[in-house]
Formats: structure tokens, sequence, C-alpha cells
């Protein structure tokens, strides 16, 4: 049977597999990562409780940042009637007890308990006013989905036993094969977009997109929690305060860093800013965002990506119009520029001579790449299309260097084959479909005998 489609062909290599193998363990990560998922609606509406009643969530409502219940003035309806309240996310059914939410007024009006694991023993969510709370569970397939978790955690960096039928198929066949990856991992891309403009808007899902892509690897979640908490709808009537508000929520603006500032005026000018709005945005010490700092070139020091973060948020009716186009982001920023940030690394550092651009280059092609030209492409632009085949490639990443070896072997024989941006996103994809979903590592794959049938 001949294949023509990348999705025809994933189809082809499930149905045919018999890869036998131990299933990488599900470790389930942090509350915050998790409340972040949710928040953005990776996981859906629609559940059932553990006592089988239809649950849909009408409006996720805000993060909480002060103690008590994770998200408040949410809204569920649990078989066809409507509860509004609070809503609490836990790893497990037990934490409720553990963490105390039994005791505590605060969870009064808790309206659906959220968990990842319903324990090994029969347990009932209830308020110190003995009110049962509705509880559902988020099942292994949905949470993997929601974390694009793969069932292998890494493939080994060998050729891999596809590397011989590649070898053999004429050039053009593979570029094809290449092509319909790229477009599949767009798809797939445009589903959780789409989620996330479902429960929070196409404003918001821009803000939180572009506040990830400033977080590049090792902040990008920390900027997703923060945009999720400061929505830029809410920053609208206080454009004077949004560098104050966000560095703030950030836990940046600390009572010592006054004195050790490199600029006291701007620090103090923060901090008057901060104050008069501190209460309605400080979080608690159990919600502070995790930051990472080692590792990190000065310029991407994410005080200086909030500083970016906060000028966009300022010029927010600006920025959208600029993405129209990539022209326009690109007119945009060459005109962004501060009069602390454009010659500092951090609040402590002293200035520097040579400007520094708020956002590098690199950051922006992975704003095109990843977010502006989504939905574009997904629909078929072929303007953008042909604009997203001239981006050249981005430094190789370790899984695009693994995932290129195991496809093509040698370094001259893939050369051609990760030039391009594409080319990096469509090995990434095949690498996630096939080979971090092989148990056997590569011993019982069918995939190499499916691209036999491959006509692109």
């Amino acid at each position: 049977m001949r294949v023509s489609g990348y999705c025809e062909l994933l189809e082809c290599v499930e149905k045919s597999s018999s890869c036998v193998g131990e299933r990488a363990t599900m470790v389930l990560p942090d509350e915050l990562h998790l409340q972040a998922l949710w928040f953005a609606g990776q996981m859906g509406r629609e559940f059932v409780t553990v006592d089988g009643k239809s649950v849909r969530v009408v409006q996720f409502g805000y993060w909480n940042h002060a103690a008590g219940p994770d998200f408040l003035h949410t809204a569920v309806e649990i078989d066809g009637v409507l509860m509004s309240g609070s809503l609490e996310l836990d790893h497990t059914a037990q934490n409720w007890e553990i963490h105390g939410h039994s005791e505590n007024e605060a969870f009064h009006d808790v309206v659906l308990h959220v968990v990842f694991t319903s324990g090994g023993r029969e347990f009932f969510t209830r308020t110190s006013e003995h009110r049962e709370v509705p509880r559902v569970v988020v099942s292994e397939e949905v949470l993997r989905e929601a974390l694009q978790l793969p069932v292998v955690k890494m493939a080994a960096a060998y050729p891999g036993k596809c590397s011989q039928p590649l070898a053999e198929m004429h050039e053009g066949n593979v570029d094809a094969l290449l092509r319909e990856a790229a477009r599949h991992r767009i798809s797939q891309k445009l589903k959780r977009r789409n989620r996330n403009v479902d429960v929070r808007g196409e404003g918001e899902w821009l803000w939180q997109a572009f506040a990830q892509t400033l977080g590049y690897r090792p902040n990008q979640m920390a900027m997703t929690l923060l945009a999720q908490r400061v929505p830029v709808e809410d920053l609208g009537d206080r454009r004077d305060d949004v560098e104050a508000i966000l560095f703030g929520s950030a836990g940046f603006l600390s009572a010592e860093l006054y004195e050790e500032a490199d600029s006291q005026a701007y620090v103090r000018g923060l901090w008057e800013r901060w104050w008069r709005v501190r209460g309605d945005y400080e979080p608690a010490p159990s919600r502070v965002i995790p930051w990472k700092f080692s590792g990190i070139r000065p310029v991407n020091h994410p005080q200086r990506r909030l500083a970016c973060l906060a000028l966009v948020a300022r010029r927010w009716g600006a920025f959208k119009k600029a993405c129209q186009s990539v022209a326009g982001v690109e007119a945009f920023f060459q005109e962004l520029k501060h009069d602390y940030w454009s010659h500092h690394y951090t609040l402590k550092s002293k200035r520097s001579d040579r400007a520094l651009a708020l956002v590098g280059r690199d950051r922006l092609q992975d704003f095109y790449v990843n977010h502006m030209l989504l939905a574009k492409l997904a629909e078929g632009n072929a303007a953008a299309w042909e604009y997203y085949q001239k981006i050249p490639a981005p430094a190789m990443s370790e899984k695009v260097d693994k995932a290129s070896i195991r496809l093509f072997g040698s370094l001259e024989k893939r050369k051609k084959f990760v030039r391009k941006a594409w080319q990096h996103q469509a090995l990434l994809q095949i690498y996630q479909d096939f080979c971090l979903k092989d148990l056997s590592e590569c011993s019982a794959c069918v995939f190499p005998e499916q691209l036999a049938q491959w006509r692109g």
C-alpha cells in the first residue's frame, strides 16, 4: 500500500507496530507547572467526576496570588447545574487533607477539586462545613499530551534502521517527507494554540506566547506563569505602573535591592509605584515564581526580558498591529528602546557603554516560527509558507542533532536537511513521533518498512 501523507504514515506505523518494552514512568511535575497547563486550557474543558457526573469548565477564573485556593471566580457546570466559586488543584486527592484545606475557611467556596492520581483508597473531599467537593482525576493520557511527554525520554544518537531506506530514497521524496512532517508539527502546535485561545482569548494567547518566547528554555515556564498571573488586559488602565507591576509580581523588588542598585533613582521609581499596587499582585511565599539564573548569558537575564515585556504591554495596541507581518514586528523592535535597560544587564549591574538590544534576532525568529506564522501556515497561506521555507536554521539543538544522526547517519548526508528552520521542526516531529515512541531501540520499529511505501 502506497502512503501519501504524514498522518497516514503515522497510522500505518501505529497499526503495524509490535514494539514491546517498559513505558517511561510518569513523574508528575510540580504544582505550579500543572496549574499553568490547566489555566492555559491544555487539559481541556470536559471531565467526569469520580462519582460519574459530567463536568464542563465554563470559566477558568483568575490566579490567586495570596494564600487559599489556586484559582478564584471560576464557574463549572456539573450535570447541567452551573456552580461558581474557587478551584483547587493538587497532585493527589489526599493532599486536600494533608494541606489542611478541610479545616480552612478560605476553601469553603471551592466548587471543583482537580487531581492527577486517584490514590489507593476511597477518599472524600469535604470542606470544614462538611460539604462534599466534586473531584475529577485528570488521566495520564491527557496529562502526557498536555506536557508533550514522550514514551521514551531520549533516543541514543546513532544511525537508526531508517537511515538505510532514507539513503536509498529519491531526494525529492525525502524532502516531501520532511515538509509533511513540518506541516504536521504546525497542526499539532495549532491545537495547543486553539485550546489557549478558547479559554483566554486571542489577546492573552499572544501575550503568553511572547512572554514564553522571551523566557527561552530555562525560564519559559516562569515567564508563562507571570503572563498568566498578570493578564495584559488588566494592564491597560495601569500603563504607568506596568513595569513596577511586572517586576514586583516577578519577585525582583526586594527590600535590599535599593542599596545595591546601579541606578537608585530608577529603582526608587519602581518601588514607589509597586507599593501602591503591591496588595493586588504580590504572590504568597508558596506561589513565588521559580526563576533560573545559572548558565544564562547576561544579555538574556530575566530582568531584561521583563523590561522588554513591560514595554510591549505599554504599547500593546501597536504590538498587535505589528504582528500582522514579520516586517512589522522587526520594525517594532528596532524602535524599542529603554533609558535604563538598553544599557544594563540587571538592576544591580553597572552601565554598559555598548547599546544592548532588548530582544535579539534569535528570539524574534523563534517568535515567528512558533507563534506568528503558526495560524497562517496551518490555514495554507502560500505567502507565509514561502517565507517560512526561507528562514535559516537556528543553532542545532541536542534533539535535532540526534534526530538527524538517526535518520541520515553521517554528517555529510544530513547536511542538506538541516539548513532551514522548517527542516529542524520536521526532524523534531519525526524524532518525537517515531524515535521517542519506540521501546525496542530500533529492533522492532516498523517505520523503516513503511518508508519504502512513502510517496510524497
